[in-house]
């Protein structure tokens, strides 16, 4: 399969105040032809001054970075035909434009030929579900339909390779899962992705591969069946229990507590891993009870989110 995305002791730091910070620190991936790759890590992990480089907005520091053969250094302006990205948020839209007029002023800018402008932006838009608010204007439109707007516009010069920076961040559950049916249908008409989120379940939906990226650096790459099996050393368990002071149960040793949601007054659904294996539920239960009453305990499934949450607690 045509490597699309090869990338090798990719690094780029900044100098502020004096210090310098490595931002990326000499990673390497490659991305094959109609993959959605995940990259996923917390604020700060490196994930879009990577996406910068590879979309030719930043140069690196260290390394090297080839997209369909174009060396990202030498060769942008072949690269840049190629791609387009698209950043979360309600970023580069022009409120006061209808779709339509939007639209039309970038495929000016691309040098669409008028006569095909008209077609193009009805054929773009109708992909997205924005035909009907074609001619509304911008600031009227809820997030979910800006972020489509931002796809249909990206679409425009027929790239090989997308890139999506969150592209669900500040949507709501319908508006979420819109946009994950629309990535999911620019994939099978082969377009290459490269996507981060902070929502795991959505990288898990969407992903072929996921690289963890954390303080620069890449510690881990694989599908998210193979991720959560790599993590299948570690017991995850789900609680419901009533307490008071939910302080004490976070500074539990025998147990790493993933999330804690309080459903009512005093009630807490609790996820975390047990460190010793040997423990059994009834163990399990004894130690919670020291902190209130245990309404129930049971194994769960790994998730990729609690594989995530396990991997990153492990580089600390």
């Amino acid at each position: 399969m045509e490597t699309v995305i090869k990338v090798e002791n990719l690094a780029r730091s900044f100098k502020t105040k004096g210090q310098v910070k490595q931002a990326v620190d000499g990673i390497s991936f490659e991305v094959k032809k109609g993959e959605v790759f995940g990259l996923l890590g917390p604020n700060g992990a490196g994930k879009t001054t990577t996406i910068k480089m590879l979309t030719t907005l930043l140069l690196p520091t260290e390394g090297r970075a080839e997209i369909f053969g174009y060396d990202v250094h030498l060769e942008s302006h072949e690269i840049r035909k190629l791609i387009n990205f698209v950043y979360g948020g309600e970023r580069g839209v022009y409120g006061r434009l209808t779709a339509t007029e939007y639209m039309n002023y970038f495929c000016t800018l691309y040098k669409i030929p008028r006569k095909e402008q008209r077609s193009m932006i009805a054929e773009l838009l109708e992909l997205v579900g924005l035909t009907e608010a074609a001619d509304k204007k911008i600031h009227t439109y809820s997030k979910g339909m800006i972020q489509r707007l931002h796809i249909s516009r990206c679409l425009i010069n027929s790239p090989k390779l997308l890139f999506l920076d969150e592209p669900t961040i500040g949507l709501d559950p319908v508006g979420a899962r819109m946009l994950r049916s629309l990535i999911q249908k620019l994939q099978k008409d082969g377009i290459t992705i490269i996507l981060t989120t902070h929502y795991m379940q959505e990288a898990d939906e969407l992903c072929d591969r996921i690289a963890f990226i954390k303080d620069g650096k890449i510690s881990l790459i694989g599908s998210a069946k193979e991720i959560k099996r790599s993590s299948g050393h570690t017991r995850m368990f789900e609680a419901i229990v009533q307490m008071e002071e939910i302080e004490k149960i976070e500074k539990e040793q025998t147990i790493s507590i993933h999330t804690m949601e309080e459903l009512k007054q005093l009630f807490y659904s609790i996820t975390f891993e047990v460190k010793m294996k040997e423990m059994d539920i009834h163990q399990i239960k004894q130690i919670l009870s020291k902190y209130g009453e245990v309404v129930h305990v049971i194994q769960k499934e790994m998730s990729l989110e609690d594989a995530y949450i396990s991997h990153m607690k492990e580089l600390g």
